[in-house]
């Protein structure tokens, strides 16, 4: 049971546990460890759940996902939890052509899709140890590549799109190590939940009650030997241990005092954030259907723009459009207005005319995310940071150190992110629980 104290540096809590962010990662943990009958706090920054999964009002006065939202069938965790909550799949439309811009035939689109997913599928084929390798960004790697043109380009936008950071900033032993790990053989786009992602955050949330306190930034972080204590904008918490659920970049805002072990620092260091930004376009109709188009497009230049299908009915016609890295950063310059010219003249050029007759344009720039960053993850940008992920698994007792970025399986998903709150949770249940 929480219990306060006072002593006379003013009034403290004592928990077992301080948990720090209340992403996917950081509620699955919470909830193994309330299972286990553990005392614990979770503090979050937002006023809300979730993390990079969130819901927002559109100008129709309908409930979207402004964040994550996609799944698989091929993410058991995630599927088995949407499941339990009672939420109700919606499958992606992804019948007809897919289309390519600038404008190919469906032919040519369809092999240069194939082309690149190829190159995808070679990369991936090297050791990400392979000591030749070492030091190259994937950018080097691919000017290396003897494909055609349209397939490198391609290539490029595809990983561009996926990851939110230009290629030349990816070592390419990361790219493969982290790909590898995406293990679906599914579209990850096969499904969105008609209630909303985040309303499954709130649902865990919800099972939580009183441990859960929103708006409660942390600034500091004191550890030693015997425990640490956790300043936050609520007070302050005495806990055995605390479990940081916060990207990687992200950890290094933080003062920890003693500062963490300089390897540690390092490691964080290595980790930036890319950049996306993602729009909603709603319809009167899926007019694209009735030409038999799927409503994916790609666009080759500029590259990491993806749009796809996004309805959930007939009468809830939408295309969600992606923008990823470098593209990203340039558009967020842009105003509003601007910006909605930008998207649907390109949507016009793709799919046409009707492509302009739009009923809501809901905008979420993540670019520079306050308490997140600006992408679907974080990403190592040094490339020589070969042992960072182990380093920060590692933690720096009784300082531990969590995110989906750092799971086996999915990293940067939503389904990686309850895997690794729940191994990280499942390594300090036991150590807590272990014997004297």
């Amino acid at each position: 049971m929480l219990k306060t104290f006072t002593d006379e540096g003013g009034e403290f809590e004592r928990t077992d546990v301080v948990i720090v962010g209340a992403g996917f990662t950081g509620l699955s943990a919470a909830l193994e460890m309330k299972k286990a009958g553990i005392d614990f706090i979770l503090l979050e920054a937002r006023d809300r759940v979730g993390g990079r999964v969130e819901s927002r009002l559109n100008g129709l006065g309908e409930r979207i996902d402004s964040g994550g939202q996609f799944l698989c069938e091929d993410m058991p965790e995630l599927m088995a939890m949407v499941e339990a909550r009672g939420k109700t799949l919606v499958e992606t439309y992804v019948d007809g052509d897919f289309i390519t811009q600038p404008t190919m035939s469906a032919q040519r689109a369809e092999r240069t899709y194939h082309a690149a997913m190829a190159i995808r599928e070679r990369m991936n084929g090297i050791d990400p140890d392979d000591a030749s390798i070492a030091g190259l960004t994937v950018a080097d790697w691919l000017a290396c590549q003897h494909d055609s043109a349209d397939a490198r380009v391609a290539f490029r936008s595809m990983i561009e799109g996926l990851w939110c950071m230009a290629l030349d900033q990816i070592p390419l032993w990361y790219l493969i190590d982290n790909d590898r790990r995406v293990t679906n053989e599914v579209t990850e786009l096969q499904y969105s939940v008609r209630e909303t992602m985040h309303s499954l955050a709130d649902d865990l949330a919800r099972d939580l009650g009183d441990r859960l306190r929103l708006s409660e930034p942390v600034t500091r972080i004191e550890h030693s030997s015997p425990g640490v204590l956790v300043v936050s904008a609520g007070g302050a918490v005495e806990a055995r241990t605390v479990l940081v659920a916060v990207p990687p970049a992200k950890v290094t805002e933080l003062a920890f005092a003693p500062a963490l072990p300089a390897g540690l620092g390092r490691a964080l260091g290595a980790w930036e954030s890319g950049a996306a930004i993602k729009i909603l376009v709603r319809y009167a109709k899926p007019f694209w259907r009735a030409r038999d188009l799927s409503g994916m497009v790609m666009w080759l230049e500029p590259p990491g723009l993806f749009a796809c299908d996004a309805g959930k009915d007939a009468e809830h016609a939408a295309l969600v459009v992606f923008a990823g890295g470098s593209l990203a950063l340039r558009w967020r310059d842009l105003g509003e207005a601007e910006l909605r010219a930008e998207v649907t003249g390109r949507l016009e050029a793709a799919l046409g005319p009707d492509a302009g007759d739009v009923i809501d344009f809901s905008l979420r720039d993540w670019t520079g995310d306050r308490w997140s960053g600006g992408a679907y993850s974080d990403l190592i940008v040094d490339v020589t940071a070969t042992d960072a992920e182990r380093t920060i698994l590692a933690g720096a007792p009784p300082v531990y150190l969590v995110s989906s970025e750092l799971s086996p399986s999915f990293p940067g998903y939503v389904e990686g992110a309850i895997i690794a709150g729940r191994i990280a949770a499942h390594k300090i249940i036991a150590e807590l629980q272990a014997p004297g």
